[in-house]
């Protein structure tokens, strides 16, 4: 075991870490700013190692439901567009619109989630043919059971 000098309050290495951890879930936001100076100072046997690496992991979770969100919403419209066409409307067109932009935005941003793309949409589509689903009194089999494309609409 490692002790941390005596400048930094003669605290081990263990100790430094189990505070680290207590912080990680009492502030998240105070425990990143702390684990990101310590990083920057290169003292790396203060940083707690497995919460960053959680940390990091989540980032990109959070990128691809980001991703996936968009996706969702496309497919709503594009199923309420076609599977309800008496209530049409420019917003759903505008919606549609949308967040296409803000998929290709997503994907430039972070071109890695084009390996996780139809895992995306059919999630995608699970979630939107769900939404509709408990909207309408018909059947479900209405829907296709899987994202076939994702074409243009104007």
């Amino acid at each position: 075991m490692s002790t941390l000098s005596k400048e930094r309050g003669g605290l081990t290495s263990d100790s430094a870490l189990a505070e680290a951890r207590s912080a990680y879930r009492q502030d998240i936001h105070a425990w990143a700013r702390n684990q990101a100076e310590l990083l920057k100072a290169g003292r790396l046997d203060e940083i707690d190692a497995i919460n960053i690496a959680e940390e990091i992991l989540d980032v990109g979770e959070r990128e691809y439901d980001k991703f996936e969100s968009a996706l969702a919403i496309i497919l709503l419209h594009m199923l309420k567009w076609d599977h309800q066409p008496e209530r049409r409307s420019r917003s759903w067109q505008n919606s549609i619109r949308e967040h296409r932009r803000r998929v290709e935005k997503q994907l430039r941003k972070v071109p890695s989630l084009k390996i996780r793309n139809g895992e995306a949409v059919e999630e995608a589509y699970e979630a939107a043919r769900s939404w509709v689903r408990s909207k309408r009194t018909s059947p479900k089999s209405i829907f296709p059971s899987h994202a076939l494309t994702i074409g243009k609409r104007s």
